[in-house]
């Protein structure tokens, strides 16, 4: 079974999206991730439109796992997204 794609959208200052990466890699599970505040201009709106697509309220983390949107930092919900 091969593992889902996986990508956060996050902010660099915080503390669920910090603990979320330290999840992640953890878990030693492969992703991307975008610091949303990092970004400026055109950049930025244009990643905010992603969010908002997935997370209309644009709160961070947004977390994507194959088809499966989580807002924030639920280790739960994670974990089941990734089959541990």
């Amino acid at each position: 079974m091969s593992e889902p794609n996986v990508k956060l959208y996050t902010l660099s200052t915080c503390s669920h999206c910090k603990s979320t990466k330290k999840l992640l890699n953890e878990c030693t599970v492969k992703y991307e991730f975008v610091d949303v505040d990092l970004l400026e201009g055109d950049e930025r709106k244009a990643i905010l439109a992603d969010v908002k697509k997935f997370n209309p309220k644009c709160s961070f983390p947004t977390i994507i796992i194959g088809d499966k949107v989580i807002v924030g930092h639920k280790e739960d919900q994670i974990k089941e997204a990734l089959g541990l």
